[in-house]
């Protein structure tokens, strides 16, 4: 008689979803979205599986304050493109931060999570605020330390 063990494949019904939320003052952009990504795809828990939509929620406060190393502030460039010809708009890190500070830390993070249907929903579960306040306080979010380095520390 052989023993045969079944794989456990995770329903989506089955995931429990936890609430984490995350300072991202002075953390460094790239450390911080490659951190959030595998929080938000639920590869950190032992139930994961590609198919399945098993991510944690995550909320960034502070993420007017968050920092790029040397001259990227100036240097790094946001591009989009409207579908038409000529239609390739640029913007600069800082007017970009200055503008809507939670659209660098959204657009780091998404360039690091699937490109497809799964990956769109994981997106969603990501909550960015400018600022220190946020509208989440009834979901009782866990305060997590990702162990960033602070930039010029």
């Amino acid at each position: 008689m052989v023993n045969r063990l079944k794989t456990y494949s995770p329903k989506p019904a089955e995931v429990q979803r936890r609430w984490y939320v995350v300072d991202a003052a002075d953390a460094p952009l790239g450390r911080l979205a490659s951190r959030l990504a595998p929080i938000l795809s639920g590869k950190v828990k032992p139930t994961y599986a590609p198919h399945v939509d098993g991510g944690d929620f995550v909320v960034v406060v502070n993420a007017e304050k968050v920092a790029v190393s040397s001259n990227k502030s100036r240097d790094k460039i946001y591009y989009r493109h409207s579908g038409y010809p000529g239609g390739l708009k640029e913007e600069s890190f800082e007017s970009l931060i200055s503008r809507r500070p939670e659209a660098v830390i959204e657009r780091a993070v998404r360039g690091m999570l699937p490109k497809n249907r799964l990956g769109r929903r994981m997106i969603r579960k990501l909550k960015v605020y400018p600022g220190s306040e946020h509208p989440h306080q009834a979901q009782n979010p866990e305060v997590l330390d990702l162990g960033l380095r602070k930039v010029g520390s």
